[in-house]
């Protein structure tokens, strides 16, 4: 027995070594050992800056007929070489986001019917994705050009319970971040106010006096929001929230202090990432209001440029990096997101 052990033994390793198969895979392993033992590989950061540029006369009337030389990108005060440009024609892949939460079911009917107005605006070559938020995150279609899919998942869309408001978003530049060579943009129907992050200001207040309240919470004090900020920064996303008055904290009825600071908060973190991404707050007064903003919003988008550089400053060292975007015509007005944190 223990001699017939042996010789499979060595029957198996002169298989092993007449297989090329075997002998690559030893040869590659050999090779790589020794590259590694020389130096470790270098990593090149060439992350790319992408932000997207409207520009209107001194009536606020859209220019659309600009070229690349018309404009100067300038970080932190540095002149920057446009890689690439982009016209006002070029196609958008945008996620429409619904909110379906509690506080949003008394009037579903007025979301659905704005929403279908918005699809009428945009471009026959704007890639649609329609996702309902509420205590879950639901794709009801992926990035289509075909309306009436978009259409029919609208008019399906329902929920309750919880807003996650901020997941919903961080969801939707995931699946952005799967269309690499559109440009992009989120067009987010809600009140705004986000569950955890209420939640967690609650928290923050509870041991305070009422009148400490109102200038207690800062709107880059919730981590998931810093978090989905820093992804839009990395895509370059555009994301335009169309603000509910439910979340509209000067049409609480007779509110408490601490109602004030969480509908305050909330309100001004819709803000911060309409300022932050280069979109605009959308303040619905009223529901007859919504279509038309919903058709403002698509008519905005197709009026973007979109200019892409490689920052002459390489350093990630989370530092805030401003972006101002000028036209050579000093009588046009640009807007663009402010800037990014370089992580």
């Amino acid at each position: 027995m223990q001699r017939h052990f042996w010789i499979k033994r060595l029957t198996d390793r002169i298989f092993m070594l007449k297989n090329p198969a075997f002998l690559f895979s030893i040869i590659f392993a050999l090779s790589s050992a020794a590259v590694g033992q020389v130096d470790d590989p270098i990593k090149v950061d060439s992350a790319i800056v992408r932000v997207n540029v409207g520009v209107v006369d001194q009536r606020g009337r859209p220019i659309m007929n600009l070229e690349k030389g018309d404009f100067v990108v300038l970080e932190d005060g540095v002149r920057q070489d446009v890689a690439r440009f982009e016209s006002t024609s070029a196609p958008f892949s945008v996620v429409m986001l619904l909110d379906m939460s509690g506080s949003t079911r008394s009037f579903r009917q007025n979301i659905k019917l704005s929403a279908s107005r918005f699809l009428d605006a945009l471009g026959p070559r704007d890639r649609v994705a329609v996702v309902e938020f509420y205590s879950k995150i639901n794709l009801l279609n992926d990035f289509t050009t075909n309306r009436e899919t978009a259409i029919q998942s609208i008019s399906v869309a329902n929920g309750g319970g919880d807003t996650d408001l901020y997941k919903a978003i961080t969801y939707s530049l995931d699946k952005l971040a799967k269309e690499p060579s559109r440009r992009k943009a989120i067009v987010v129907l809600t009140d705004g106010v986000d569950t955890q992050s209420r939640n967690d200001d609650r928290k923050a207040l509870s041991a305070l006096q009422p009148d400490e309240m109102a200038a207690a919470l800062r709107p880059d004090s919730s981590d998931s929001l810093v978090r989905l900020l820093a992804k839009a920064d990395l895509q370059g996303v555009t994301i335009y929230p169309l603000a509910l008055p439910t979340g509209d904290p000067a049409r609480l009825a007779d509110p408490t202090p601490l109602q004030k600071a969480l509908y305050g908060a909330a309100r001004s973190r819709l803000r911060l990432i309409a300022e932050r991404t280069g979109g605009t707050l959308n303040e619905i007064e009223r529901l007859d209001q919504m279509a038309v903003l919903y058709a403002n919003v698509a008519a905005d988008l197709r009026t973007l440029y979109t200019l892409e550089y490689q920052p002459t400053n390489l350093k990630r060292d989370g530092k805030w990096r401003t972006i101002k975007v000028e036209v050579s015509n000093p009588e046009l007005v640009s807007r663009s997101r402010t800037g990014y944190f370089a992580r």
